[in-house]
């Protein structure tokens, strides 16, 4: 595994997780200040150019919370996450997601100083190239097999078109979002005004 890694950056976090469970890995110092996020090569394998970020052979996994979990998943076996028919499963990921989805974003809008590259969602054009590369041209976003991540990602593409948070989508997103659209249990859930148009 190739960890990217600099002290100054939320890779600390995950740094830490990959010491707790004496994972092997290979980390490898990307200077942030000297622009080396900004490298062809680094932003091919994380679009928002951010750290951190984890290889795991053909496996790219971005963001913090979601390194954490899949580390700890892959080392279920260290005992630093609860089995996955636990009861505490469900705070566990309230726990980790609460964070990034909540707290960090009322700390950076209540800091009136900060900058897009210092707060953990980055800035619009680094989201929307990391929104084009995510996407999948067919199907889901793990393959042929719909899972829980397409309702939470496809459903926020799906709410940012219908609200116009994303004005003109690709043709790639457009695509993904009919598709989530055209699900039935999305029909029976959501108001037709917002599939049918």
């Amino acid at each position: 595994m190739q960890h990217y890694y600099h002290p100054m950056s939320r890779a600390v976090t995950t740094d830490w997780m990959l010491h707790e469970l004496d994972a092997e890995h290979e980390q490898i110092v990307i200077d942030f200040t000297k622009g080396e996020n900004q490298t062809p090569a680094f932003r091919a394998i994380n679009p928002m150019a951010k750290l951190p970020t984890l290889v795991d052979g053909d496996v790219v996994v971005t963001e913090a919370a979601a390194i954490c979990l899949y580390l700890a998943d892959k080392y279920i076996e260290r005992g630093m996450a609860p089995p996955v028919d636990s009861p505490k499963r469900g705070q566990y990921y309230r726990y980790v997601l609460f964070c990034g989805s909540t707290l960090e974003p009322m700390f950076s809008v209540d800091d009136k100083e900060f900058n897009a590259q210092s707060v953990g969602w980055g800035d619009r054009e680094r989201c929307m190239a990391s929104v084009e590369a995510m996407t999948p041209e067919q199907g889901w976003v793990l393959g042929d097999a719909f899972s829980a991540a397409d309702v939470v990602y496809g459903g926020t593409l799906d709410f940012a078109v219908q609200f116009g948070w994303i004005k003109a989508p690709s043709a790639s997103v457009a695509a993904y979002v009919n598709r989530i659209r055209a699900r039935p249990a999305y029909r029976a859930t959501h108001d037709p005004s917002w599939y049918e148009s």
